[in-house]
């Protein structure tokens, strides 16, 4: 069984920084995809970040220069660290892990940008 267990959400002003984590456990094959994603209060749920088992990213355009994707292969743990935060970053920010034939998705950690 997979579990993805995010952390480092909270409030922070315009401006400032915040680093999300996930971390995955159980049956984590080596090729797989892990990524971001964020749902704003009644918006759908939309890709940040992706980063696939060998390091290739995809950014949305919206978040392009101000946040980072990274991964620890040997941690099965995935970071994105967030700058430059504006209140249009406020959402849930959800982890996902794509495996070959399968979705696993976190609890969500709300982040909640203020003006």
């Amino acid at each position: 069984q997979v579990q993805l267990v995010e952390s480092g959400g909270g409030l922070v002003q315009a401006g400032g920084s915040l680093r999300l984590s996930c971390a995955a456990s159980g049956s984590i094959f080596r090729t797989n995809v892990m990524g971001w994603y964020r749902q704003a209060p009644g918006k759908q749920r939309e890709l940040v970040v992706s980063i696939t088992s060998g390091g290739r990213t995809t950014y949305v355009d919206s978040v392009k220069g101000r946040f980072t994707i990274s991964r620890d292969t040997g941690k099965n743990t995935v970071y994105l660290q967030m700058n430059s935060l504006k209140p249009e970053d406020t959402a849930v920010y959800y982890c996902n892990l794509q495996l070959i034939g399968a979705d696993y998705w976190g609890k969500g950690t709300l982040v909640t940008v203020s003006s």
